[in-house]
């Protein structure tokens, strides 16, 4: 019943398997590491075979780093959704009610969320084959590097599926997976890449320390997933979970937000006990009210508890014990506004859609304008707030003199990067509502969108540099940079008089291009966002 005769695992197979997203995915995934090792093969004519290449080696570990990082964001888009759907669907009750033990249906989300993961890790085989004769990594570091591969993957699937059992919807599992993926895959690569000289002391390190540590992980998070769906939380119709506010706040551990209290009242403003105002936005007011409030403040909690945890350390060195490396806190802040900036907006209009309340609202004295600000600004107050706990160290930094007097602007301008990176995830994430109909695709799609336009030309820039160097292609990736605000805060100019800082950043020039390029951007995707419900509503009418 676990297995072989796992209905809950059989069901999730043929449903995901037998799609044409999951045919579209495999080729797609198989075709971008093919071009990726065709375009970094070595560009000699003719190789020594008898000793090992450099260049074949980091071509194999290009190749498994970037399988790495490909399957360790696809993981939670597969696993995330594994129990939050069946609450989205209202099947969560009858599964509950079901014969089937709980470890049953855990262990079938689990094999059913990492069986496509499975099929495009081992699809990518014969591309790897082709690799071996080049030299420089031996036929057993390849099957140790898909074993950490795979062991990665369950991992990160199975903290998808506990993440999953916690929450309501996939969006808020979704945020949670990837905010604590992230760090670890990101420490994974930094260590396989540290002990790259050491190839004998990381295989056994991967056959022996990997597995175990991974393995008591595991078996944690699915004993504590197993129980919880053996004795859920309280379930009222059609499987939702019920929320009790003070109950939350009696045993919420850690965090606790008062709705009442400043600031966490820009948040989650208290339940309103009286007529709404002359002149207030509706739409506005209920965005922050009952549709943020109303799924309970533990996805917020997590988040905020997460983002601060991992601040600290990266507070005290890059903006206090070497602050010539404060683009890298940069970085963090943009990343995690990425993370969560799309979960407030993205559910916008797909929201409305999935509840079968759109034409209601369409029907309303309301004009698309009003109806388009007020979800967007309600999405992008509560991601700007969120953005703001991890960002606010920087102006801390900038008044204790750590930046010291010749970068007057520069914090200025890194505070500019980030309110506008605010600003481009929620109208991307908004743009991408107006074009799906279920909230889960439009949130993957606006993490794909903003992933393309804010990291894919840093990755091209690292391959250019590293295997065409100096040549056209270089020079044009190199003007692609300025549609990403990680590059502007890397760009922006930093500058010390002390010999034991280096300094950083480019010409003002760039900073002013970024920003300018992303205003226009932004202001095209408001225009079709506005174009395409005008549309909408002009069809309703």
């Amino acid at each position: 019943m676990y297995i072989f005769e796992n209905p809950v695992l059989q069901r999730e197979l043929l449903v995901n398997l037998r799609t044409r997203r999951a045919m579209l995915l495999l080729i797609g995934y198989n075709l971008v590491l093919g071009i990726l090792v065709f375009l970094a093969w070595p560009q000699q004519r003719r190789l020594d075979l008898t000793q090992g290449s450099d260049e074949a080696k980091n071509l194999i570990n290009l190749f498994f780093l970037g399988q790495y990082v490909l399957a360790s964001l696809m993981a939670p888009s597969f696993a995330a959704g594994s129990i939050t759907g069946e609450k989205e669907r209202k099947t969560y009750e009858m599964l509950l009610a079901s014969p089937l033990r709980p470890a049953a249906v855990v262990l079938g989300k689990l094999f059913a969320s990492l069986a496509h993961l499975a099929v495009l890790i081992f699809s990518s085989l014969p591309i790897v084959m082709l690799c071996l004769p080049l030299g420089g990594v031996s036929l057993y570091e390849v099957l140790a590097a898909y074993l950490a591969l795979m062991l990665s993957v369950a991992l990160y699937g199975m903290i998808s599926v506990a993440c999953s059992s916690y929450f309501r919807r996939t969006a808020s599992a979704l945020v949670v997976s990837y905010l604590v993926i992230l760090p670890l895959a990101l420490v994974a690569v930094l260590l396989w890449s540290a002990l790259g000289q050491s190839g004998e002391f990381r295989l056994i390190l991967t056959v022996t320390v990997v597995p175990a540590v991974f393995g008591v992980i595991c078996v944690g998070l699915f004993a504590r997933t197993a129980a919880r769906l053996l004795h859920p939380p309280d379930v009222g119709s059609e499987g939702n979970e019920v929320v009790d506010i003070e109950d939350e706040h009696q045993h919420a551990v850690g965090l606790v937000i008062h709705a009442d209290q400043f600031p966490d009242r820009l948040l989650v403003p208290a339940p309103r006990t009286t007529l709404l105002p002359d002149g207030i936005n509706p739409v506005f007011d209920k965005e922050l009210r009952s549709e943020i409030f109303s799924q309970g403040t533990l996805m917020l909690r997590v988040v905020i508890m997460v983002s601060m945890v991992l601040a600290v350390p990266l507070m005290a060195v890059f903006l206090y014990l070497k602050v010539d490396w404060a683009p890298w806190y940069i970085a963090y802040v943009l990343l995690f506004n990425v993370l969560v900036g799309p979960v407030f907006s993205a559910g916008s209009i797909t929201g409305e859609r999935e509840r079968q309340t759109l034409e209601m609202l369409l029907t309303t004295m309301l004009s698309p304008g009003q109806i388009l600000c007020g979800k967007i600004l309600s999405g992008l107050r509560v991601s700007t707030v969120l953005t703001s706990f991890v960002a606010w160290p920087v102006l801390w930094a900038f008044l204790m003199g750590s930046f010291g007097w010749n970068n007057f602007w520069t914090v200025p301008a890194y505070l500019g990067i980030i309110v506008m990176t605010c600003l481009s995830t929620a109208i991307v994430a908004m743009f991408c509502s107006v074009l799906c109909k279920k909230t889960s695709t439009s949130l993957m799609t606006s993490y794909l969108l903003i992933g393309t336009m804010f990291c894919l030309p840093l990755a091209m820039r690292f391959f250019t540099e590293t295997y065409y160097p100096g040549t056209a292609a270089a020079r044009w990736v190199e003007s692609s940079q300025l549609i990403s605000p990680l590059s502007a805060a890397f760009n922006t100019p930093l500058k010390f008089n002390v010999p034991t800082m280096i300094d950083r950043g480019g010409t003002w020039q760039d900073y002013f291009n970024y920003l300018g390029l992303t205003a226009a951007v932004d202001i095209f995707l408001l225009a079709a966002i506005y174009r395409l419900f005008q549309t909408r509503w002009r069809v309703a009418e």
